[in-house]
This record gives C-alpha cells, sequence and structure tokens, in this order.
C-alpha cells in the first residue's frame, strides 16, 4: 500500500482531487481513531482529523517519503493535538487568572452573568472585541491583534482597559481592591 499512497501523493501534488479523495477514504479512520484515543472530546477529534486532511491537500510537498503516508497523517495530526492541547491549556490558565482576580475582586466565586455582559456591552466595540478573544475565547494578543488587523499594543492596552472596566462593574477598582 506504501507504493500506492506515495503515488497518490503525486497525484495530489498536481491537483487531483480524485486522489485525495482516496487518501481520505484510506486513511481517515485511522487519523481520527488515533485523534479520538488522544483527545477527550471526540468532536474536536474529528475537527483536527479534518485539518490534518486538508494539510494533507495543501501541503503534499511535506510528505518526504521516508515513511509511510498514514505515519505522515498521524504525525500531522499529532502536531495538530499538541498544539490545541497547548492552547487549551494557554485559554485555562488566563480563565483561572481571571477567575482569581474577580474572586478577589468581587468575593464571589463566579460573577453574575448579567453583570459581565452589561460590562462588556459598555464597552467600545473595539475593547469588547479585544477583551472577548484574548478572555473569553483564548487568543492570545498576538492572534487578537492579527484578527483585529490592529498593532499588538492596542490590542494590550484594550484588554487591560477593558479588564479594568470589567473588575470596576463587578465592584473591584482594577487594583485588586473593592468598594466600600
Amino acid at each position: 500500500m506504501t507504493d500506492d499512497d506515495s503515488a497518490l501523493i503525486a497525484e495530489i501534488r498536481n491537483g487531483s482531487e480524485r486522489a485525495f479523495n482516496v487518501l481520505i477514504d484510506r486513511h481517515q479512520q485511522a487519523v481520527r481513531g488515533f485523534l479520538r484515543r488522544l483527545l477527550t472530546d471526540a468532536s474536536e477529534a474529528d475537527d483536527l482529523a479534518q485539518e490534518t486532511f486538508m494539510v494533507a491537500w495543501t501541503r503534499p510537498g511535506s510528505y518526504r517519503g521516508d515513511a509511510s503516508v498514514r505515519s505522515w497523517l498521524c504525525a500531522i495530526a499529532w502536531r495538530k493535538a499538541r498544539s490545541a492541547q497547548r492552547a487549551w491549556l494557554r485559554r485555562r490558565t488566563r480563565e483561572t487568572r481571571w477567575a482569581d482576580e474577580v474572586e478577589q475582586v468581587s468575593g464571589a466565586p463566579q460573577p453574575e452573568a448579567a453583570v459581565v455582559t452589561r460590562a462588556l456591552n459598555g464597552l467600545p466595540i473595539e475593547q469588547r472585541a479585544a477583551v472577548v478573544l484574548c478572555l473569553s475565547q483564548g487568543f492570545s494578543h498576538a492572534e487578537a491583534a492579527e484578527i483585529l488587523e490592529a498593532p499588538l499594543g492596542t490590542v494590550k492596552s484594550h484588554v487591560a482597559r477593558g479588564k479594568a472596566h470589567l473588575l470596576a462593574a463587578l465592584g473591584g477598582t482594577g487594583d485588586g481592591t473593592t468598594h466600600a
């Protein structure tokens, strides 16, 4: 099957959708199975499997032929999974820090959703977008800057100001103290 798979990759390099579909039919179950056992969320595993095959389609030249196509695909899947896990850990760390700050300021384990929503809606749209991307969606400042097509320093300022506004709305001053 390796020689046949190598021929498929050569055809994919030439833009053959038929060869790409054959590649998917042959290896999708193995890639999805690997990711589903690796990750706890089946839908995330399926999404990453799809991303894996998109890499195979857009960068077939990254296959060097020194391993089987299946192992090449699983290596891509592994890198996608590691990247997703690092992003999850970064997001979790930010959310934990944010929750700790809110708890210190408000004295409540979780802020009222309505208060947070009102506070968010009170922000200028640029600040709100930066805050949501970085504090809620888990994007880094650099990623948010790219998404918003704004300078990195501007995004950092928006997040800092927006965060201070949210903390103040929750009864804090933004410096770790609460209003009397």
